[in-house]
C-alpha cells in the first residue's frame, strides 16, 4: 500500500514504515503530524484518486530529526566581463517515519492565539499587565495657538559677487597684459 501526498508544496510517494527526507516543517522532532492532502492510494491494485484531494483519508507520520543537506556550490561566470562569482547553499530538512495511511480525520491544529496561552503557561511567563495611563491630550486651542505663533526672521546672508576674481598664474598675467602693436 503506497500514498502519493502533498507535504510542503511537493508530492511525495509515501509507504508504511518509510522515512522520507521533507522541506524543514515546524514541528518538535518526536511529535506526530498529520497530512490530509492525499492524491491518490494505492491497496493492493486497488486506486483511488481524488479530485484534487481524498477526502477522509489521511497519512499520519513522526518527526524523526531535522537535518541538513549536502552543500551544493552555485558557481556564476561571465566570460570576458571578469565576473566570477562562488556561493554554497545548504537546504534545510525534517526526516519524517510514515506510520500509518487510511482513513481518518487529521486532528484540529490549535490556533494562534491558544498555542501563544499554552506556550507562556509552559514557560512560566507572568500575565501582561494592564496599560498604563497615557499623559492627557492637550487642548486643540492651545495647539493652535501654538501654530499661529511666528518665529523671529533670520538675517539674510550677503550675497556672492557676480564677477569672477582674475584667474591666478600665467593665463591672468597674458590675458590682463595689453597687446602690443608692431611697428613698421
Amino acid at each position: 500500500m503506497y500514498a502519493i501526498v502533498d507535504i510542503a508544496g511537493q508530492q511525495f510517494k509515501v509507504e508504511k514504515d518509510k522515512k522520507i527526507y521533507v522541506h524543514r516543517l515546524d514541528a518538535e522532532e518526536g511529535s506526530t503530524i498529520d497530512f490530509d492532502k492525499i492524491l491518490l492510494i494505492d491497496d493492493g491494485g486497488k486506486v483511488q484518486v481524488g479530485t484534487p484531494v481524498l477526502t477522509d483519508m489521511i497519512v499520519t507520520a513522526s518527526v524523526v530529526s531535522h537535518v541538513r543537506g549536502d552543500k551544493v556550490q552555485v558557481f556564476k561566470k561571465k566570460r570576458r566581463k571578469s565576473y566570477q562569482k562562488l556561493n554554497g547553499h545548504r537546504q534545510d530538512f525534517t526526516e519524517i517515519l510514515i506510520e500509518s495511511i487510511g482513513e481518518g480525520k487529521a486532528r484540529p491544529k490549535p490556533s494562534p492565539a491558544k498555542e501563544k496561552k499554552v506556550k507562556a503557561e509552559a514557560s512560566g511567563a507572568e500575565k501582561p499587565k494592564a496599560a498604563e495611563p497615557k499623559a492627557p491630550k492637550k487642548s486643540p486651542a492651545k495647539a493652535a495657538a501654538k501654530k499661529t505663533e511666528k518665529k523671529p526672521a533670520e538675517p539674510k546672508k550677503a550675497a556672492k559677487p557676480a564677477t569672477k576674481p582674475a584667474a591666478k598664474g600665467k593665463t591672468a598675467a597674458k590675458k590682463a597684459a595689453p597687446k602690443k602693436q608692431k611697428e613698421e
